[in-house]
């Protein structure tokens, strides 16, 4: 098969925590050599693109900060959208506030003053975080934006929990749903790998280990999708020639061991 763009998931398909996953540098290595473009498309806010690109070297896979896209950039691109100039509280870590900051989102530290609530990974997640989200929604007309919907992270130690734990915390207290949660597999998300690369979607191959984002966003948008099991969705069963929809209702077009065998799928 022949695919002119790539969109490549990090954490459980190229790497486990700060581990190169086996066969992930032959496995891009290999897909550099038959597509036009490359994208890292990760659901990981906490780290900037430049720092994902500087781990991914210090691996020996080649990649530059353009090369990555975080779902804290597909926030800050949703802010600039949606809501540029309105008051932004962030309920999450230190790093991802650190990063709305470095962008000129308009940032405040009253929740009662917010017009948008962004909500992320924050390993120091508090019930006065709680008590912040009931006085931000308090009115009624504030905005809620997550950063990205995964609940679980994998990591060296198994699974971790993610943004999406904070936000359906946030949810919890506000008794609402959220407006918009990006990162995979929104359509904001979408659009942007897709400018990046600047490919159509139904000429890149979509490789993730999650079904319920990166192959859902990569089925939503018309990517040809790849599974592997080195990550979330690892105990899958089903085989190289997908038959049915899975759990997440999904399916791939394809399902591998490990991003080292995607060779088979550009012969």
């Amino acid at each position: 098969m022949t695919y002119r763009g790539v969109v490549l998931d990090l954490d459980g398909t190229v790497v486990r925590g700060d581990a190169l996953l086996p066969g992930a540098q032959e496995g891009v290595a290999a897909l550099r050599e038959h597509a036009e473009a490359v994208l890292f498309l990760t659901n990981n806010p906490l780290r900037p693109a430049s720092e994902h690109a500087s781990r991914l070297r210090d691996h020996g896979v080649d990649a530059s900060p353009g090369e990555v896209l975080t779902s804290a950039d597909a926030t800050v691109a949703y802010l600039r959208e949606r809501h540029d100039g309105d008051r932004i509280y962030p309920i999450a870590d230190d790093a991802i506030v650190a990063q709305l900051r470095d962008t000129d989102v308009n940032l405040t530290d009253d929740p009662a003053a917010a017009e948008v609530v962004v909500a992320g990974f924050d390993s120091g997640f508090h019930f006065r975080d709680l008590q912040a989200a009931i006085d931000a929604f308090a009115d009624g007309e504030t905005t809620f934006v997550g950063t990205d919907p995964d609940v679980t992270i994998p990591t060296s130690d198994g699974l971790e929990p993610g943004s999406g734990a904070i936000v359906r915390a946030v949810a919890g207290v506000a008794e609402r749903e959220p407006d918009a949660v990006l990162g995979k597999p929104s359509e904001t998300t979408a659009r942007l790998a897709a400018d990046r690369l600047g490919v159509p979607p139904e000429e890149c191959l979509l490789v993730g280990d999650r079904l319920d984002t990166d192959v859902a966003m990569g089925d939503a948008v018309g990517m040809t999708t790849a599974l592997v099991r080195t990550g979330v969705d690892g105990d899958t069963t089903v085989d190289d020639d997908v038959d049915g929809e899975l759990a997440a209702g999904v399916r791939p077009d394809y399902v591998l061991d490990s991003l080292g065998d995607v060779h088979r799928l550009l012969e």
